[in-house]
């Protein structure tokens, strides 16, 4: 019998890496993990957990010349982008030691350099040292991409975006999808003068049309500027350090800092992938099963690194699925289907299961309901800002198909509604069910 140094060798400790570890290693499996950056992935380095910290700290905003119709009183704000810059970062890494705690406590190895494949048991470090696997699982998730254009190197992405010396006071945002409109949300709130550049016609493809709708609305009338079918020409670095931003088509932007929101690509570089046999996609991502496995049986990928679903709790499923099915004795399989999702603009906007265009394209015939409302708060507080609730309903099985919403709170409200979805009740059971008044969550069991 073939002797290896590791049971299972992790390539990238983000989410799904990690907990592909953990899990394996609780049962009872020898493990490593190889990370060439920090600990913890896209997601809580620099994702959706500094990201979200923005975020919280940009509705302020709002909230602070809201507080007046409210009864407080509030001296002229100011904002200072540094101290958040920093408090976001300081909780990043204390984050990361908790995962390093997280993997010594459950006796996990953590090799800080790169590694590639070698062969498929065979993984070569930066430093040299080869060490062999009886299984090998990459989870090396995705990087950021930048547009073919002279110049590209005069902007970054959301890689870098965290790490700011000042708040730029002028912003071109390239992209339409989630990234791109979290951030100009971010960026506009902090005061600086955002212009979101779409190469297409419409942002947030796969979200359903009258939220993306609402949502381009609202951020207009906030003062955002949006370019659309607008594709890069050109960048060029200005004597000042600022920059002028060329277009096919239109009039070229003066700014002081150029974010591409354009898209991620599977992190495979270099990893050795193909030369050990596995196949992957058009799109350069890792070909898997429904168990996660390659092509080459002894080498799995999660995460999004592979052609599923980019999300971290999606990552985080197949990792500790991965696990339970090849150290664990039982055979599990993530469901693709009936994700919720989040686009943490200003408003938010989530929503689960089909768009109304999707249900029509599978369904046949659906019926829809909306709720069309101004939040109380907003009342209150004088703006017209209006939140909207869709719901999608099977005409032949009453079942509810999809939820979509914009407003306050629109990701933590989804959450428990996405359970309905998911176990697939009815029109007529949301019906039923007496509301929490008063609430925004309400309308969910209103609409008529």
């Amino acid at each position: 019998m073939t002797a290896y140094d590791y049971d299972l060798f992790v390539i990238g400790a983000g989410s799904g890496g990690v907990r592909a570890a953990r899990i394996a290693a609780g049962h009872g499996a020898k493990v490593a993990v190889a990370e060439e950056h920090r600990v913890g992935g896209t997601c809580v380095i620099r994702g959706c957990v500094p990201k979200k910290l923005l975020v919280y700290g940009a509705h302020f905003a709002e909230d602070l010349k809201d507080a007046r119709h409210f009864g407080w009183t509030v001296g002229e704000p100011g904002f200072d982008w540094p101290s958040l810059r920093d408090s976001v970062l300081a909780e990043v890494t204390r984050l990361e030691g908790l995962y390093g705690q997280t993997l010594a406590s459950h006796d996990v190895t953590v090799i800080r350099q790169r590694a590639t494949i070698a062969d498929p048991h065979t993984i070569a470090l930066a430093d040299g040292t080869r060490v062999t696997a009886k299984y090998i699982l990459v989870a090396t998730g995705g990087w950021p991409v930048k547009p073919d254009i002279p110049g590209a190197e005069h902007g970054i992405t959301s890689n870098e975006v965290f790490h700011l010396e000042s708040l730029p006071r002028r912003v071109v945002i390239g992209g339409g999808g989630y990234i791109a409109n979290e951030f100009a949300g971010i960026f506009n709130s902090f005061g600086s003068q955002v212009t979101l550049v779409n190469r297409s016609d419409a942002i947030l493809r796969g979200y359903d049309e009258q939220i993306r709708d609402r949502l381009l609305q609202i951020s207009m009338a906030k003062g955002i500027q949006f370019r659309f079918n607008c594709p890069f020409e050109r960048i060029e670095k200005n004597a000042d350090g600022t920059v002028l931003v060329h277009f096919a088509g239109a009039d070229p932007v003066e700014a002081d800092l150029v974010l591409f929101a354009t898209g991620r690509a599977p992190n495979i570089a270099g990893l050795g992938l193909a030369e050990a046999g596995v196949e992957l996609t058009s799109g350069g991502a890792v070909r898997v099963d429904a168990y996660s496995k390659s092509s080459v049986d002894s080498i799995y990928a999660v995460g999004d690194v592979t052609d599923r679903v980019q999300l971290t709790p999606v990552a985080i499923r197949e990792g500790h699925a991965f696990a339970d099915t090849v150290f664990g004795g039982k055979s599990v399989a993530v469901d693709h289907e009936t994700i919720p999702m989040a686009v943490f603009s200003h408003p938010p906007l989530a929503g689960v299961g089909l768009t109304e265009a999707q249900a029509r394209n599978r369904l046949g015939t659906v019926r829809t309901y909306t709720s069309d409302f101004r939040p109380m708060k907003n009342v209150l507080a004088g703006r017209n800002e209006r939140s909207l609730y869709k719901m999608i309903v099977d005409d032949a099985s009453g079942k509810v198909v999809g939820l979509h919403m914009i407003g306050p709170d629109a990701p933590e409200i989804l959450q428990a509604a996405a359970i309905a979805v998911k176990a697939g009740l009815t029109k007529a059971q949301f019906d039923e069910t007496v509301a929490l008044h008063p609430t925004m969550s309400e309308e969910l069991v209103l609409m008529k």
